[in-house]
């Protein structure tokens, strides 16, 4: 089932999602100031491409530089992505077959406000069941 919502996904929104964050995430990139915020691009445009079996987890090892990173994140870029999201989201809703789309919309809020100290990992791996 989520290879079916993987691929209407990727065709109603998640390409231009994608192409979205990997061009911030080169522009970010041409600064040595901006690199971590353009990996952090980098690593929610692929989760915005293929989401559905995937979800953020926070990382232990994340200390006070990625705290100062998601204030600037927030002020300067994640509101104007969480906007995108709820709107896309609210979008999606509005058909049956789009709700399932909304929602994922809706999960990927967080991870574009306070993206840093966060991981993206597979759903089976993040509760335990998959392999380490």
């Amino acid at each position: 089932m989520k290879t079916i919502l993987n691929i209407i996904w990727l065709v109603l929104c998640g390409f231009w999602m994608f192409l979205g964050y990997m061009l911030a995430g080169v522009l970010l990139c041409i600064t040595i100031i901006g690199i971590p915020f353009g990996l952090a691009a980098f690593r929610i445009g692929i989760y915005a491409l293929w989401p559905f079996g995937q979800t953020v987890v926070d990382r232990r090892d994340a200390g006070a530089p990625s705290c100062v990173g998601n204030v600037l994140w927030l002020i300067l870029a994640g509101w104007w992505l969480a906007l995108g999201h709820i709107t896309t989201g609210i979008a999606l809703c509005i058909t049956i077959i789009g709700i399932p789309l909304g929602i994922a919309n809706f999960k990927m809020i967080p991870v574009s406000l306070l993206p840093l100290g966060k991981e993206i990992v597979p759903t089976d791996q993040a509760y335990g069941y998959g392999p380490r």
